[in-house]
């Protein structure tokens, strides 16, 4: 029988389906109970709407592996940062064209500085590996990600916010 883990792990991300949740970390826990599977997810950002559909996604990879008791838990603390996404996840972004994020901000204890611009991110081009590529747009396919250009080669590509 595979272990409850192992199925867990298997999960595609709704928003990234390239993308597994161990791959995406936000798997955090798949502890085997003798009354049923705790899972434990840590969401990207507190809204992230795909939540649901993950927990639902879950329940029913867990359920069709036998197990047929399954709780989906979310722990918000810590919060999930993209340097929990694996190399595996970061090397999978990248084969499909989408630009994996950079290390996320480190921000220092106390008071969150404000800033009334976007901070300006250096992002490589997934296809030709150019660093002076632009932002197009803001957000792209979901908030997680923002659309670029690449003037080198000419082709636009999504990246991974750093968060």
């Amino acid at each position: 029988m595979v272990t409850a883990a192992a199925v867990a792990a298997r999960v595609t991300d709704p928003e990234l389906p390239l993308l597994t949740l161990a791959d995406l970390g936000i798997l955090r826990e798949v502890e085997e109970r003798p009354d049923g599977i705790v899972v434990t997810v840590t969401p990207t950002y507190s809204g992230c709407p795909a939540m649901q559909t993950i927990r639902d996604d879950l329940v029913r990879a867990l359920g069709e592996a036998g197990y047929p008791r399954v709780e989906v838990r979310t722990a918000l603390s810590p919060a999930w940062t993209t340097d929990w996404i694996t190399e595996a996840g970061r090397a999978k972004l990248a084969a499909a064209g989408i630009s994996p994020p950079g290390p996320a901000p480190r921000r220092p204890s106390g008071p969150v500085p404000l800033t009334l611009g976007a901070p300006r991110r250096d992002v490589a081009c997934p296809h030709c590996g150019n660093a002076a590529t632009e932002e197009i747009a803001a957000f792209s396919a979901t908030a997680c990600r923002s659309l670029r250009r690449c003037p080198a080669c000419r082709e636009p590509f999504e990246h991974v916010k750093e968060i």
